[in-house]
């Protein structure tokens, strides 16, 4: 199974970016995708996640109304569109595929590698 993140960069706060992240040798429909991300010295946090369908998705209060999941399942890839980006959003991000979902890190099965993300002020 490999998940593999892109769409990372160097941007100015208000911008935006697309992450996405394609699967391979995974099941791609049969799981929950989820976004994640971990800043520089802190743990690695929820950002997203979003239902086997697509119709249902989660967010992170502090990414709601700026930030959208979305997935495609002909293309085994899910999306992250970040908006209004600020500071505060500078980390890695890593997507993850979950038999279970939801907002903790053990209940996804595989991960990505990881794109960075830097918003400068």
């Amino acid at each position: 199974v490999q998940l593999q993140a892109s769409g990372g960069g160097l941007v100015q706060a208000g911008d935006s970016l697309r992450l996405s992240c394609a699967a391979s040798a995974l099941t791609f429909s049969r799981y929950i995708m989820g976004w994640f991300r971990q800043a520089p010295g802190k743990e690695r946090e929820y950002v997203a996640h979003i239902s086997r369908s697509g119709v249902d998705t989660y967010y992170a209060d502090s990414v709601k109304g700026r930030f959208t999941i979305a997935r495609d399942n002909a293309k085994n890839t899910v999306y992250l569109q970040m908006n209004s980006l600020k500071p505060e959003d500078t980390a890695v991000y890593y997507c993850a595929a979950g038999q279970q979902g939801g907002t903790i890190t053990n209940a996804y099965q595989y991960w990505g590698q990881g794109t960075e993300v830097t918003v400068s002020s």
